[in-house]
């Protein structure tokens, strides 16, 4: 550990014992906070975990019905309807807190009708994929926010940590030694002044002892 540059002086040492408090009481606080960190983000590393299987369920199925819709649907048919739908999203994003921490929430509107094209000579299974692709959605739209607060805590996690092990191992520590340094300086000092009290006293003493003798001669 380090001595801080400060003189050992009392005052210094009443401040440092203020610092020491704070300091103190700052790393129980960043504790808890960890503490209640963690907890959130292995809470949401479960429900992620979870909506991704349902996602990459959700997924699969829609690759399937699309793979059954091309074996009926001229592949030409399946890329139009595919990829210019008569329907526009609209998304948006706010934000929650959770201890300190901005964690984005996402949800969606949809305007025209994804459906509403004309289903003569194309598989059943396309309008069921895209159907199913639609209810997809929300789930895609729920675990984007998810990964994104996620990622949000663990950086909030790993930044708080750093301050709870300078507290804990560098700035307490460096404080308190700093501390007993100056209580051993001025207990020095103080037996310094009364070794140099008693001198003065033996040396007033012998003194007066002279003058005394000096006194009883004449």
């Amino acid at each position: 550990m380090a001595i801080l540059q400060v003189s050992p002086t009392r005052m210094n040492l009443l401040g440092l014992a203020k610092k020491i408090k704070t300091a103190k009481k700052g790393h129980k606080l960043l504790k808890d906070k960890r503490d209640g960190l963690m907890k959130e983000f292995m809470k949401l590393i479960k429900e992620a975990r979870a909506t991704r299987h349902e996602v990459e369920d959700k997924m699969s199925e829609v690759s399937l019905l699309i793979l059954k819709a091309s074996r009926s649907t001229n592949p030409k048919v399946i890329e139009t309807v595919l990829y210019n739908p008569d329907v526009s999203i609209e998304l948006e994003v706010k934000e929650k807190n959770i201890m300190s921490v901005k964690i984005p929430e996402f949800s969606h509107s949809v305007t025209g009708e994804a459906l509403g094209f004309n289903t003569t000579g194309i598989s059943p299974f396309l309008p069921l994929s895209i159907q199913t692709l639609q209810d997809a959605l929300p789930l895609l739209l729920k675990l984007s926010g998810m990964e994104k607060a996620v990622e949000a805590l663990a950086k909030e996690i790993e930044v708080t940590r750093r301050r709870v092990n300078s507290l804990e191992y560098i700035m307490i520590p460096n404080l308190e030694d700093t501390v007993k340094y100056i209580k051993l300086q001025l207990d020095e000092a103080n037996r310094d002044a009364v070794v140099s009290v008693m001198r003065v006293k033996a040396m007033i003493d012998k003194k007066e002892r002279e003058e005394k003798m000096l006194q009883e001669r004449v």
